[in-house]
Formats: C-alpha cells, structure tokens, sequence
C-alpha cells in the first residue's frame, strides 16, 4: 500500500519510535531519522501560554471559535484546516491545542520550514519535515506511527497559503495518508476534522478579526472497503464538501453583517 500511495502521488515528550505494520517495517530504518518529531516538555508550555494569553489577544481583534465540541480529546486525529496565512499555525493551537483539550498537536510541514531558528522551533513543537516534490517512505511510517499511538496531527489539504478566501482544490495526500494508517491497524478510528480558517483580512495585521470553524468529523474507516484510489477520491470530495460549508457559513455570515452595517 505504501508503494502504491507514493506512485501516485497526547502528549509525548520523547522521539517517536514505535514497531509498526510488518510491511512497514520493511522500511530501512536509517529514514526514520529523517521524519521523526518530539515534543518539548519545556517549550510547549511556555509557547502554549504565550500564545494564548499574551500574543494572539494582543494582535488580533475578536477570536471566535465555534464547534470545538469537535473535537476528539483522545484517539487519532488529523486536523484538516484551510490555510490562509503563516498565523494558522498558532491560532489552531489555541482553538484545538493543550488548553481546550488537553492534547498537543503534530504538524507535517514543507522541509523548507524546518531550517534555521526557525525549524528548531517547529521540530520542538512537534513539527516533522516532508518534502512535497518526492515525499520520503519514511514521512509515510511516521505518520502511521503517530496515528497508532493516537497522536493529534495538522495537515493543511489545500498545499499552501491562500488569500483570497476561497477553498482551493485538495492534495489527495491526506486521504491516503488517513486510510494508509487505518488499513495497517483496523479498528484504529482515525477521524479527520475539517476546520476553517478565515480573517477579517487577507494579510492578518493588528485588530484582525479571526473566526475558526470547526466542522464534524469524517470517518476513515468508512471509505477502507474497495479500490483505494477511488475512495481516497470519495474522501477528498467529502472533505472538500464539508470544507465549503464552513467557509460559505461564514461567508454568508460577513455578507449579513456587511450589509447591516451599509443600512
């Protein structure tokens, strides 16, 4: 299964190193350490407070979150948000994060990302690189690892940052990705949350307002029977369905507003 996904495309302080699947375990070892993520006991704590308390309430305007009822507090978990800019990262946190549900959070980011200051930042908060040209066997085994070991992990589907509001088309990635991890491990129930993002701004500055949706979760298991392909593409498009209205409630919502305000 792992070959054929690449041909066509809780709380951990320690290095994740768990045997997995038999034919992962095919895998040469050497790759993990290429993938493999921690979270810092020190670090998320201080981000975490930071984040929530000083620096978000300082920037932004209003912070709405609806649907946090959402959320699973144990279990695997993707978080599947549109990404509309670099403060995604921090406003998932403190709608989703330690706080709310006492869980932290697993972000595959671009490798690019993982440089520098930077990077030693993202990989202390749990972040582990992916290449998204030629994305490595390993990255694939890591995620089934955090997925058996019930971890919360973050994918944006769209790729990358999109300002203009709009829900731009899926990477099938996080499809496969969810159903690789629950054919390996039946009965996992891996569930996949959308959430949308939207600012007041294309470009977030001071006083922005911020709204997060965060919609009802989708079942993995619910598309493992058939041809993979197919229902990675079933997935994707419920996925992207569920997507659209949470943006459209919200859309509709500033249009209402907009239109109150012009009477």
């Amino acid at each position: 299964m792992i070959k054929s996904y690449f041909a066509s495309t809780n709380r951990h302080s320690q290095t994740t190193n768990v045997p997995v699947n038999p034919h992962l375990n095919s895998v040469r070892r050497p790759l993990m350490a290429q993938s493999t993520s921690r979270v810092s006991p020190w670090l998320i704590p201080v981000a975490y407070f930071l984040g929530r308390y000083i620096v978000l309430p300082s920037f932004f305007g209003h912070i709405k979150v609806t649907g946090r009822e959402n959320i699973p507090t144990s279990g695997p978990v993707i978080l599947a948000p549109t990404h509309r800019s670099r403060w995604d990262s921090l406003v998932l946190p403190y709608a989703t994060g330690r706080c709310v549900t006492g869980r932290d959070m697993r972000f595959m980011v671009t490798s690019n990302e993982c440089q520098g200051l930077q990077g030693w930042f993202v990989l202390r908060m749990g972040g582990f690189p992916v290449n998204t040209q030629r994305p490595a066997i390993a990255t694939l085994r890591h995620t089934v690892e955090l997925m058996q070991q019930g971890e919360m992990l973050v994918i944006y589907p769209e790729g990358g940052i999109h300002r203009d509001g709009l829900l731009h088309p899926l990477k099938a990635g996080i499809a496969r990705l969810a159903m690789t991890s629950e054919s390996s491990y039946p009965g996992l129930g891996i569930k996949i949350i959308p959430i949308s993002i939207q600012y007041s701004e294309p470009y977030p500055h001071w006083g922005t307002d911020v709204n997060i949706h965060i919609g009802e979760p989708i079942q993995a298991a619910d598309y493992i029977n058939g041809n993979l392909k197919l229902e990675a593409k079933r997935l994707t498009a419920d996925l992207t369905h569920k997507l659209k209205q949470l943006s459209h409630q919200e859309s509709k919502k500033c249009d209402r507003i907009f239109a109150e305000i012009q009477n």
